[in-house]
This record gives C-alpha cells, sequence and structure tokens, in this order.
C-alpha cells in the first residue's frame, strides 16, 4: 500500500505546513526533509518485492462507465523516479532551513511539498486521467513558485505556465485518442496494446501529441526558452525544478511510453533529431554565459536533450542509460544550483568573472563544486562518467542504418564536449585565478551540508555502480517490457565508448583552453529566433484575434449585442427550412383548452414588457411571464422545475427592485425606426426558435433512459423523487461540475465588486418611509418561515419535490427579504459569509465522494443505510449528504450577490440624485 500511503502523506504535511511554520518559522525546512527522506526509505525498501513479484499496484474505482480509477502502481521506472523525486525533494527542503532568512515562507513550503506531491503522484499514476492531472498540477506548483516567491518573476511565471500548459492539452488529447483507441484508461494496458502503435491515423495522431507535451514539459526547441526564463525563481525552486519534478515530468513520460513506440520511425526520428539538437544548442547556450544559474539552466536543457534522444532511440541499452543518467542528473545538478545559492549568498554575485580564487577562501565550497562539476562533465569516478559511457554505448548500437548511428554519435560527442568545456568554465571561473575576496569565509555547515551530500552521493555511486546495476535494470526492463541485463562499471575496457569518451575530453580541453577566441565567436552567435520574443508575438496575435473575435458579438450594450447572435439564430432556420429535409412523423398533439389561457397571458406579459417606458412595469411583466411559464411547467407534470422557476423569478424581481433603486424611473424614448428593427428582429428570431420546436417535437420515441431511471430510482436511492435522483445521485459528478463553476463565479463576481466599491460614503441620508416599514415587520414574520421551509425542502428532496438547489434558493430568499427591509447604506448588510458557505459546501460534496472511495466504491457512488426509528423505516443516503454542500453552496452565492448589490445601489455623490427610493 506504499504508493497509496505515500501521496497521503504528502498532502497531510502540505495541510500541517502552515502549524509547523507558525512554530518553527525557517526551520521548518528540517522536518519535512526527515518525512521526505523517511518516504524516501520505505520506497528504496520495496526494491526487492518489486524484483520477486513484479509491480505494486493499488486503485480505487471512480467512473466504471469509462473504466476510469485512481490506479497506482510502482514497479522498477517509477521507483526510479520516486526515489528521486523524494530524495532531492529531501536535500532541498533541508537547505531551505539555511537558505531563507527569518520571515513567513509558510506559502512557499506548502507549494514544495504539493510539487512534490504532484510529481509523485504523475510516476505513480497507472490511469490516463490521474496522469493528466498530476500533469497539470506540477505546471500550477511551478507557477506559483515561479511566479510567488519573489515580486518581480510573474511574466516568467506566465510564460512558462502558458507553454506547459499548452502542452498539457496535447497530452490530454493523445492520451484521450490513445484511451479511445485501445478501450481502457489503464495507462499499462495502454502500452501492452499492439493497437497503440498500430500505424493507424489515431495512432499517429497520439503520438505526435505525446512528444509535443514532452518537448514543452522538458524545455525541448523550440520551447528551451521558458526553463532559463524561469530562474528568476529562488535557488532552491531551481534546484528542485531542474533535479527533480517539471521537467523531469517529460522525460518520465517520454521512458514509460517507449514501450509502446519505441519502434515507430516517428516516434525515434523525431526524438532522436529533437534530442539531440537541443543538447548541442542549450550546451553551446550554456557556453555564451556567465551568470551561474542561466549558465546552469541551459546546461539542464542540454541536459535533458541527451535523455530525450535516448528515449527515442527506444532500446534496452539506451532506456538503462537515461535511467542511470536521471541519477546522476539529479545529484550533480541539485548540488551546483544549491551552491550557486550559497556563492550568492556569500558573495553577493554569480557572475563567474567577478568570482576568482574562491578556493583559498572557501575550500570546502570549491570541493564540493569540483565534484559536481566532474561529473556534469562526465569525468571518472562520478557517476556522471558511468552514465556518459552507458549513453555512448547506447549511441553506438542503435538500430537503423550505419550513416545515422555514424550521425548521432558524433552529434552526441559533440554536446558531450561542449558539456566538458562549459564544466570546466564552471570550476576555473569561480575558484581559479587570485583570490579577490579574502574577507570570504566559509557557510554555516547545516547551509553546506545538503550540497556535500548530493555530491558525494554521486561519488560514491559511481565507485560503487556495479552494485547500482540490478537497480537501473529493473528501470529500463520496466520501460521497454522486455528482458535484458545492465552492467554498470567505471571501466569495460578498450571500448568505442571509451574512444568517444576521450574525444569529448578532448575537444572540451580544447574549447575551454581557447575559452577567450571561443567566448568572442559565442557572443556573436544568435539562434535564427528568440524565444522569449516568439512567444510575446504569438501571444499577441492570439489575443489581438480573440479582441476582434469576441467583437464580433460582445458590443458592450445589449442592444448592440443582441442582434448578431438573433440574425445567425434566424438564419440557421431560414437555412435548414429551404433544405428540404422532410419533418418527422410526431403524434397527434393533445391540446387542452387551458393551454390557451397559457398562452395568451404569456403573449400579454411579453408585450407588456416590450412596450411598458415603465422600469418597474416592465420589471412586473417580466416576472409575470416566468410565472407563467412556471405553471406550464406545473401542467406539464415538472413540479421540481415549476418551484425552481418560480424561485428564480422571486430573486430576479429582488435583485431589480434593488437595481431600480439606483436607476431613472422610465427608460428613455427610441425612434420609431430603431423600435421597429428591433420588434422585426425579435419575432424574426422567435419565429426561428418556434418552429425549431414544433420541427423537432416528437422526433424521438419514448426515452430510453427516463424509463431505467424511473423504474431504477427507488430500488438504487432508497428515494422516489427521480429527479433530485438524477442530480445527486446518478449524475452527481455533472453536478459538482456546476456547483463548482457556480462557487468560482460567485467569488470571481464578489472579488471584481469588491474592487469597484465607492470609496466614498453616499452623501445624503435616505429616507425609510412606509414601505420599508412594512417589509421590516413582514421580514420578521416570514424569514423564520422560510428558514424552517428551507430545511424541510431540503430534507424531502430525497422523496419529493425539493432538494438542495431548490432549499437553498428559499433560504436566499429569506436573505433578500432582510436585504429588502433595510434601507441602502453602501454596507454589506451581511457578516462575510459567502466564503465560508462556498468553500464548506465543496468540502461537503467532495467529502461525500472521497467517502465512496473510501469504501471502495467509484467516486461520488451514494452510499445507502437502512435503520428503524421510532417504529418507522429510514433509508439514509450519501447524496443527502451531497445535496446539504449544493444547499451552502447556493446560499453562499446569493449572499456574496446580495452583499455587493449594497454597494451600487445607492444614490452617487453629486448634487444631482438619480432617482427617488422607489416605493
Amino acid at each position: 500500500m506504499l504508493p497509496a500511503f505515500a501521496p497521503l502523506a504528502l498532502a497531510a504535511l502540505a495541510a500541517l505546513v502552515p502549524a509547523l511554520h507558525r512554530r518553527l518559522g525557517r526551520d521548518t525546512g528540517w522536518p519535512l526533509a526527515a518525512v521526505f527522506l523517511v518516504l524516501a526509505v520505505l520506497f528504496a525498501a520495496q526494491a526487492p518485492a518489486i524484483a520477486d513479484g513484479g509491480p505494486i499496484e493499488v486503485a480505487w474505482p471512480w467512473l466504471d462507465s469509462v473504466d476510469a480509477s485512481f490506479r497506482l502502481r510502482l514497479d522498477g521506472l517509477s521507483l526510479q523516479f520516486s526515489l528521486v523525486i523524494l530524495g532531492i525533494g529531501a536535500l532541498v527542503m533541508a537547505y531551505c532551513a539555511r537558505y531563507f532568512g527569518r520571515g513567513p515562507h509558510a506559502w512557499f513550503y506548502t507549494v514544495m511539498v504539493l510539487f512534490a506531491l504532484s510529481m509523485l503522484v504523475l510516476v505513480l499514476a497507472d490511469d490516463v486521467l490521474l496522469l493528466f492531472a498530476a500533469w497539470e498540477l506540477t505546471t500550477l506548483c511551478s507557477f506559483f513558485l515561479i511566479g510567488g516567491t519573489r515580486p518581480g518573476p510573474a511574466p516568467a511565471a506566465f510564460r512558462a505556465l502558458l507553454t506547459t500548459a499548452v502542452g498539457g492539452l496535447g497530452l490530454l488529447a493523445g492520451l484521450v485518442v490513445l484511451s479511445v483507441h485501445t478501450g481502457t484508461t489503464r495507462l499499462s494496458g495502454i502500452l501492452a496494446d499492439p493497437a497503440a502503435a498500430d500505424g493507424s491515423p489515431a495512432s499517429t495522431t497520439a503520438i505526435a501529441l505525446i512528444m509535443f507535451a514532452a518537448a514543452t514539459k522538458s524545455a525541448q526547441l523550440p520551447f528551451h526558452f521558458w526553463l532559463p526564463d524561469a530562474m528568476v525563481a529562488a535557488t532552491p525552486v531551481s534546484a528542485y525544478l531542474h533535479a527533480a519534478a517539471m521537467v523531469k515530468a517529460g522525460v518520465y513520460l517520454l521512458m514509460r511510453c517507449a514501450q509502446a513506440f519505441a519502434d515507430d520511425p516517428l516516434w525515434s526520428g523525431t526524438l532522436i533529431t529533437v534530442g539531440l539538437a537541443t543538447a548541442i544548442v542549450g550546451a553551446l547556450l550554456a557556453l555564451q554565459h556567465h551568470d551561474l544559474k542561466v549558465l546552469l539552466a541551459y546546461s539542464t536543457v542540454s541536459q535533458l536533450g541527451f535523455l530525450v534522444a535516448l528515449a527515442g532511440i527506444g532500446t534496452v541499452a539506451a532506456l538503462a542509460a537515461a535511467a542511470v543518467h536521471v541519477l546522476a542528473h539529479a545529484l550533480f545538478k541539485a548540488t551546483l544550483f544549491m551552491l550557486v545559492g550559497v556563492i550568492d549568498h556569500q558573495m553577493g554575485s554569480r557572475d563567474i568573472r567577478e568570482l576568482t580564487g574562491l578556493r583559498r577562501a572557501m575550500p570546502v565550497t570549491a570541493a564540493v563544486t569540483g565534484l559536481a562539476a566532474m561529473s556534469l562533465a562526465g569525468l571518472p569516478p562520478l557517476l556522471g562518467y558511468v552514465s556518459k559511457e552507458q549513453m555512448y554505448r547506447a549511441f553506438a548500437q542503435m538500430p537503423g542504418p550505419e550513416w545515422v548511428g555514424a550521425a548521432v554519435v558524433a552529434a552526441g560527442v559533440a554536446a558531450a564536449a561542449l558539456t566538458f568545456a562549459y564544466g570546466l568554465r564552471i570550476v576555473s571561473g569561480a575558484f581559479g585565478g587570485p583570490t579577490e575576496q579574502r574577507r570570504l569565509r566559509e557557510p554555516s555547515p547545516a547551509f553546506l551540508a545538503p550540497a556535500a551530500v548530493a555530491a558525494l552521493a554521486g561519488l560514491g555511486l559511481g565507485l560503487t555502480a556495479s552494485a547500482l546495476s540490478p537497480f537501473i535494470e529493473r528501470a529500463a526492463v520496466a520501460a521497454r517490457a522486455e528482458p535484458a541485463a545492465v552492467h554498470l562499471s567505471l571501466w569495460h575496457g578498450l571500448s568505442p565508448s571509451l574512444a568517444m569518451t576521450a574525444a569529448a575530453f578532448a575537444v572540451g580541453t580544447g574549447l575551454f583552453l581557447a575559452r577567450d577566441p571561443v567566448d568572442r565567436v559565442l557572443q556573436r552567435l544568435r539562434l535564427p529566433f528568440d524565444g522569449v520574443g516568439a512567444f510575446n508575438r504569438c501571444y499577441g496575435a492570439a489575443t489581438a484575434a480573440g479582441v476582434r473575435t469576441a467583437g464580433l458579438t460582445q458590443r458592450g450594450r445589449p442592444v448592440r449585442h443582441l442582434p448578431v447572435p438573433l440574425l445567425a439564430v434566424a438564419a440557421i432556420a431560414a437555412a435548414f427550412a429551404f433544405t428540404g429535409v422532410d419533418a418527422p412523423e410526431r403524434p397527434e398533439p393533445v391540446t387542452r383548452g387551458t393551454d390557451w389561457i397559457l398562452v395568451a397571458v404569456l403573449a400579454v406579459t411579453v408585450a407588456a414588457a416590450t412596450t411598458r417606458r415603465s422600469r418597474l412595469a416592465a420589471v412586473t411583466a417580466v416576472g409575470l411571464s416566468g410565472l407563467t411559464v412556471a405553471m406550464w411547467y406545473l401542467r406539464a407534470g415538472a413540479p421540481d422545475l415549476a418551484i425552481t422557476q418560480v424561485l428564480f423569478e422571486v430573486m430576479i424581481v429582488v435583485v431589480a427592485v434593488m437595481v431600480l433603486r439606483a436607476l431613472p424611473r422610465r427608460f428613455h424614448r427610441t425612434g420609431r425606426v430603431r423600435g421597429a428593427a428591433a420588434a422585426a428582429l425579435a419575432v424574426a428570431a422567435g419565429v426561428a426558435a418556434g418552429g425549431g420546436v414544433y420541427y423537432l417535437t416528437g422526433r424521438r420515441g419514448p426515452s430510453e433512459v427516463s424509463d431505467y431511471l424511473l423504474e431504477h430510482t427507488e430500488p438504487e436511492t432508497g428515494g422516489s423523487n427521480a429527479v433530485n435522483a438524477v442530480l445527486v445521485d446518478f449524475r452527481a459528478l455533472d453536478t459538482l461540475g456546476e456547483v463548482t463553476v457556480l462557487a468560482a463565479a460567485a467569488l470571481g463576481v464578489a472579488a471584481i465588486a469588491d474592487q469597484a466599491r465607492p470609496r466614498t460614503r453616499p452623501r445624503g441620508e435616505h429616507r425609510t418611509g412606509d414601505s420599508l416599514v412594512v417589509l421590516e415587520v413582514v421580514r420578521r414574520l416570514l424569514v423564520p418561515v422560510f428558514a424552517v421551509a428551507s430545511i424541510y425542502l431540503l430534507v424531502r428532496g430525497h422523496y419529493a419535490p425539493g432538494g438542495g438547489f431548490i432549499a437553498g434558493l428559499v433560504a436566499g430568499g429569506a436573505l433578500a427579504l432582510a436585504r429588502l427591509a433595510r434601507p441602502p447604506t453602501g454596507r454589506p448588510q451581511f457578516p462575510p459569509v459567502e466564503t465560508p458557505l462556498l468553500s464548506g459546501g465543496l468540502a461537503v460534496a467532495v467529502g461525500t465522494g472521497l467517502a465512496s472511495l473510501a469504501a471502495a466504491e467509484p467516486f461520488l457512488t451514494p452510499l445507502h443505510a437502512a435503520i428503524d426509528f421510532a417504529g418507522a423505516h429510514l433509508s439514509l443516503s450519501t447524496s443527502v449528504v451531497f445535496d446539504v454542500g449544493v444547499y451552502l453552496i447556493v446560499l453562499g452565492t446569493t449572499a456574496a450577490a446580495l452583499n455587493r448589490l449594497a454597494y451600487h445601489e445607492t444614490d452617487p455623490p453629486g448634487p444631482r440624485r438619480a432617482v427617488e427610493p422607489v416605493r
């Protein structure tokens, strides 16, 4: 159960961070590091079980109709990435405890834990929906960490967010295509299905989309720009993001999918080309820069290119090389980024040209930096040397034409030579030369220890590389799903890989020795495009196109907005009418005499609403038309819908009355031509809509769905109200989505209204008048009645017309009556309860779904229980609790609206009053 326990432990840890921070301050990093380390040890202890018994799997059903579940799977590949995520996370958390000064860092620690949680779920996910959700969570966490740690980096965070989010949409599309094509959402099942890579259009499309997603996430050309751009984040964020999180997500996805796609030419050709091109370009850009942090950022881009190329080759040897290089890169890149933070903290600069001779002032820091840079450059006996050797062997043994293999080897050696050159530059630039900063001293041991542990781990694993072989073998075999043997060693004898290593060392040394002329050439080197500039141009063009498109229908004023959609409706209806399609057979209409009475009343109210100049009369007519429609619903046998319609009309009238207090009593006059055009347009749209309804009426026979719901509501839900059962039982997930949107809209509108709140109090005093006295008396009488009625409707909704939505509107009516009974003051009339109500309602609704998962049932599946109480047989269901959540959200939305209307219904300041209060 470790795959399930670890994410839950991290989620609980994230919830505890604020309390820990209040007590420990910046030292919160220490207990967080301890938890990460314990989880890493627990994962490492699972290696023998995976080797003997295969993957460890846990699953909770979620959506049975599409075979979606919360599936987690721990195999050799996910084990390696889990250890990297947790191990590097422990070091970074310990580093944070001394990197930050005294101050509030609870937000940072919380998001860092959530970052680790999302990465851990991503590498353990065995369901495509869960994989996508975790993928997007890493994007969001990185956005908050890049943009929230300092006041300036918002544009860089936005570029990172948009670039990787677009890739996330590509991933979603690709996974959906694969899921539909193979008939399952289980990732391991999809990858094992031959149909996933059968060369069909669906398979080809999915491959292209997955590669696109991985390229954006792992900063491959031409999406490489966002990663160096994100270096404005705090150093611990950079260390974790580059070494263990975010960018490694794309590499993991490619390695995981190699099982299915490695033999596809599109997959291998694209990834090898893009990966090696990124490796070379990233290394060249790293050599261009003198800021250590930016240099390391481009170094990450280059190293990720190596990993992408290896995933494209897709052989067991290549995937083993990728696995060992993932580990080596995590160790030396985490070390180097943390040391950059140390140097910047001690020196106040990261420019290599200003850092000379630090080996005398900071010998321990120099030694640790040298170890990490040697591993980066691929020097023995570091783990980076072992990974580079494996990489060369994979390049040399890749399948395909010899000339392709030769080109791949040449490109790999060239990129490695550039890597060797900037690795030497890091060490020489920072620690060589005369010592000019003699007052510098070593940082505290606690500050330096995390980087030293990572560097020493790279040395120790390099010296004992053979002992690492089974671990890497399990990762490679899990990625390729075929048996093979992997042997890691510092010495493989005289071999082509040794020759390639020597060539890379020789060329890299030459570039380093000729660094002055090389630097002058590189400073003149420019890519054909600037990534940030290209992003800004594309973003500007997209927003301009969006503004032009929206301008076709969104004109600011309703009189300019309505003609376009209404004319479109009329045009569609006319085109449909002239196509010559035969009308469907429909049963003989059954019309009752009372129907014509409702038609007449509706016609009169609509005519009154469109012809009255009095705003109050028009609002009254609109309300009457809504009540007439509610009566029609009631006659059609839909009492729930009729009650909802009536309550909506009441709330609309309440809002209208509040707005009318600050508006003139009468509409302004309009010309005859304009009025005639509006009438003609309205008649055309009405005829089109009416004709469509008439044409479509009777097109279908009796609904099988409605028959099923009526037949199964009581046996499966314990209730007798089929309408409510659809909302909170059969389609509870849809309802959860709708109320979530409602809550988000309420909070958004409230935030906008708060920003637009008048800065000055309204002048003068408002008269209460006799009407307000009457309303106050009515309020005292009816508000308790409304409150009791809302609870009654909430409880009875499972068996009779009612439910959370209707009950929430009734309770909102009580709030509205209380609001109307008070004079406008320009201040909120109720306590700010909307946020607790909205968040509490969402928590209750989601909690019922989590309860279902805890009971090993799909998400939001109602749990039922029958009890005998006082001689009565009662049927209890968690769907009633879900309905309570809906009730709270509707009530919170109403409270938010009524509180904000208080800001805008008062008379504006100034000598001229708009109107007197309506009586």
